[in-house]
């Protein structure tokens, strides 16, 4: 059995944990061993917590033994991405210059994984700053995609997605201000929720003293990546709620009122000529849906362009101040297109009260589309996953643009989306979003999972090498 732990998902080692069908230390060892095993090639994984993580599982099993009451992910590993707290544990941010930055504390979310009796593994690997989506850095080097060695594994949480995908956790943690959970989710066939704006808290001590730019004030979020839909919902019922370190975030119930069940497919993504592996991907979830018995319809919601556009001129002014900082410390490389960024999407171009009003204007423009169309179906990246470095040079910025059509509308408006794959073609994952509006990530949630429970999961997977 021990050699098949590594393929189960969060929810299935829980309650075989709960049961006493295996101990929680040979299900971190089984995680352990598959780290060994596969990520020197894929590079996810930048640090193991091996030591720490055989301990805890000691005590969880010592937990079950007693008959003591369990956590819903009690004695299951999970992973962490570089740029959030973890306790004794550097928040490098993809930095040489951070590398050595201990965080004394854990952040909200890893305080909630650990009180469900989740096990941290391991530390994840991220691109500079969590600016690209493909995960590369100075500190840490290249992460691979399993499914092809040149292609990306997406970003700014590629080593969560490398991780998840390939055996070495079945759950983590990443966040998301251009679709950084969603992104590699769509790039290594894995699932994961970019959730409501607020659901979850989003707070590290280095940022005590200095508060986040406003983009990711507004835009930015955390959320869990797994394997399985069902785990992000367990994942979301743990870590979903208030914390006054950060005072942005509520509680409000996960679930809402019943409502019609009825989808918005977006097939043809306006300014863009989707990628037909894409298309076909869209096609198969909407499938799915109709013989889910969901209403599935053709509609576009309103101005995807000028949401994509806003967004860029929102993150580009945080981007402009940054770079008067971090310059010394990123790569030359980085820095050009960031630069090229805030130059396209100044603030002559679009004052900061215009990017501000349009963004409640776009919300209430999204939010009485999803009266009629409680869920929204649409591609993930217009294209499939790329190669290593194509969201640097020149010309990034454009192609970019286009990549993330679909991507960045959720972000700018707050809303949840879910990524999740529906399929294989040419030897790499297909995916949709499934998105809902604001405080309706349960919509988005039975939506995925009514595509998962029709088209199946399509990982974990051994890593490709050739």
């Amino acid at each position: 059995m021990a050699e098949d732990l590594w393929k189960r998902t969060a929810n299935d080692l829980a309650q075989m944990i709960a049961a006493g069908e295996v101990s929680s230390l040979e299900v971190v060892n089984a995680h352990l061993d598959r780290i060994g095993e596969v990520n020197g090639w894929l590079n996810a994984v930048t640090r193991v917590l091996a030591n720490e993580a055989r301990t805890a599982a000691i005590e969880a099993d010592a937990a079950v033994a007693a008959g003591d009451e369990l956590g819903p992910l009690h004695g299951v590993p999970c992973t962490v991405k570089e740029n959030v707290d973890v306790s004794g544990t550097a928040t490098t941010q993809g930095l040489p210059a951070f590398a050595e930055l201990i965080a004394p504390t854990d952040a909200p979310l890893v305080e909630r994984l650990r009180g469900a009796g989740a096990i941290p593994i391991g530390r994840t690997n991220l691109p500079e700053l969590g600016l690209r989506v493909s995960t590369d850095n100075p500190l840490h080097g290249l992460t691979r995609n399993p499914w092809h060695p040149d292609r990306t594994a997406g970003g700014s949480s590629g080593g969560e997605g490398s991780a998840i995908a390939s055996g070495m956790s079945p759950l983590g943690l990443g966040n998301d201000i251009g679709g950084s959970v969603r992104n590699p989710a769509f790039c290594c066939g894995i699932t994961s929720i970019k959730p409501t704006h607020g659901r979850l808290p989003t707070y590290s001590v280095f940022e005590h003293d200095q508060n986040p730019a406003l983009a990711s004030q507004v835009m930015l979020t955390d959320g869990p990546m797994a394997r399985s839909v069902a785990d992000l919902r367990t994942a979301m019922e743990v870590l979903h709620g208030r914390d006054p370190r950060d005072p942005r975030s509520v509680t409000v119930p996960l679930d809402g009122p019943d409502t019609h069940r009825r989808v918005a497919v977006v097939h043809n993504v306006p300014g863009v000529n989707c990628h037909p592996s894409v298309i076909d991907g869209v096609w198969r979830a909407a499938s799915a849906l109709t013989d889910a018995g969901w209403e599935v319809v053709e509609s576009t919601p309103p101005e995807m362009e000028r949401c994509s556009d806003v967004w860029a001129h929102l993150l580009a002014a945080d981007v402009a101040v940054l770079m008067e900082a971090a310059r010394p410390i990123l790569s030359e490389e980085l820095a050009t297109v960031l630069d090229d960024l805030a130059d396209r999407y100044s603030k002559a171009v679009m004052a900061p009260h215009l990017v501000h009003s349009e963004i409640v204007r776009l919300a209430r423009e999204w939010a009485l589309f999803f009266v009629d169309h409680p869920v929204v179906l649409m591609p993930t990246w217009t294209e499939p996953p790329p190669e290593h470095g194509f969201d640097l040079g020149g010309d990034a910025i454009v192609s970019l643009t286009e990549l993330l059509s679909c991507i960045t509308p959720p972000n700018l408006l707050g809303i949840p989306s879910v990524a999740v794959p529906v399929g294989v073609s040419d030897g790499l994952p297909q995916g949709v979003q499934c998105i809902a509006d604001r405080w309706r990530d349960d919509l988005a949630l039975a939506a995925a999972t009514d595509v998962e429970t029709a088209l199946g999961a399509i990982t974990p997977i051994n890593p490709v090498t050739t």
